[in-house]
């Protein structure tokens, strides 16, 4: 990361606890020490003061998790916003639209975003590559968001790991540099 922290924000996109239900109903996903490390980026950029803005998701269909009556609405314990940092709720994949992010991004002068959460090829993928078309210095931390098995329209079973892998090939370079916490952190350290 090249720019200044008075210049970086971090976004952590949907760490609510549907997907520990998910999970609990026999899904498989990857990446187990994920939030783990959003916890950590979390204690980097409060102890620098860097801002950070929680992305929430809220379901609208029926059957959705995410339903603000639901409990998978409610955010986990580890990544839980402190006094202060923003929570914008979304409606769709994408954190920017239906939500002023964009205007208080642009407002405070941010230009670069380290982005974190869930899930890496739904919520995680939409936000980062219209961050990027945005024109934001976009980060993706590769060990700070996870996703799910998934079977594809032929009936092709694809694990959590191969749906990982290239969803970050798909965003590295063009949308966004694909980074780990602990380069993060040092960055943060070095700044």
């Amino acid at each position: 990361m090249t720019s200044p922290r008075s210049l970086t924000a971090l976004i952590v996109i949907d760490v609510q606890r549907a997907f520990d239900e998910w999970e609990a109903a026999g899904k498989r996903r990857n990446n187990p020490d994920a939030v783990a490390r959003i916890a950590d980026l979390l204690k980097a950029f409060r102890a620098s003061g860097a801002p950070i803005f929680h992305i929430r998701h809220e379901g609208t269909r029926p059957t959705s998790s995410f339903r603000p009556e639901s409990s998978g609405y409610a955010v986990k314990d580890e990544a839980r916003e402190a006094p202060g940092e923003p929570v914008i709720v979304k409606r769709v994949n994408s954190a920017f639209i239906g939500t002023d992010l964009e205007s208080r991004l642009r407002a405070a002068s941010l230009t670069t975003l380290v982005i974190c959460g869930a899930t890496t090829n739904h919520c995680v993928e939409t936000t980062t590559r219209m961050a990027g078309n945005l024109g934001f210095d976009t980060h993706l931390v590769r060990d700070a968001t996870w996703t799910f098995d998934r079977v594809g329209p032929d009936g092709d079973a694809h694990s959590a790991e191969a749906i990982h892998a290239m969803t970050l090939s798909n965003l590295n370079g063009e949308f966004a540099r694909i980074v780990s916490t602990d380069e993060v952190i040092a960055a943060f350290g070095a700044a």
